[in-house]
């Protein structure tokens, strides 16, 4: 069994000191950075622009895991790619052509991720699920961090595993919003692979203890 990963949300890191929390990721267990960039528009809120992720990328060591919340994706996929992004995700609600995004996505050679959020049913996917690398599963509404987890969630990775299964697709599972140590393990047990966290790692008093302990939950 592959191990499941773990990608902090820099999006709860202290701007302030984003360097020290950099090399905190770098140098605790988890897997990826995760990085959300929001417009405003297809999402309430505004993240990082492209200088923030340049900045990280310059110091970032690991898989840099971007989430596009953003209206005409499709725009800055190349920008996306020059600036060091190994997975790109966009969302499902604001790809037209899905099919024709994802290729591009692979043509700059990342990753390709499709994020949904909690009202979007998985079964849209199957269409183009061998195309999609990653399905990132908003378990909050995206926009903001600290949210309560929708309990929902865990059907909806057991629905997407299925579509994957009888699709002889190799597509890993994200969980975005509301990890903590509370359901680290049943979203894994769910068949959940990737696990974001934000507030619980960047609000922890030791937060490479708390990546670390969601890395043993995750792979009990």
């Amino acid at each position: 069994m592959k191990p499941k990963l773990i990608a902090p949300s820099v999006l709860a890191a202290d701007f302030a000191n984003l360097q020290r929390d950099i090399e905190m990721i770098n140098s605790s267990e988890a897997d990826w950075f995760h990085i959300d960039i929001m417009d405003g528009v297809f999402v309430p809120n505004i993240s990082f622009g492209m200088p923030v992720l340049q900045a990280i990328q310059k110091h970032a060591k690991k898989t840099i895991d971007v989430h596009l919340m953003i209206v005409e994706p499709d725009r800055y996929i190349k920008e996306f790619a020059a600036l060091g992004a190994n997975n790109l995700t966009v969302h499902y609600e604001a790809s037209t052509h899905l099919h024709r995004t994802l290729q591009a996505i692979k043509a700059e050679g990342m990753k390709a991720g499709v994020a949904i959020n909690p009202h979007t049913r998985v079964n849209l996917l199957e269409d183009v699920i061998k195309d999609i690398d990653l399905v990132c599963i908003m378990s909050v509404n995206p926009g903001f961090g600290g949210q309560s987890f929708i309990e929902n969630t865990y059907s909806k990775i057991q629905r997407l595993k299925e579509i994957i299964v009888n699709n002889n697709a190799t597509t890993l599972i994200e969980i975005d919003g509301g990890v903590t140590s509370e359901n680290a393990a049943q979203l894994v047990k769910a068949y959940a692979d990737v696990l974001v966290a934000g507030s619980f790692v960047f609000k922890a008093e030791d937060q490479p203890g708390t990546i670390k302990e969601l890395k043993e939950l995750a792979n009990k």
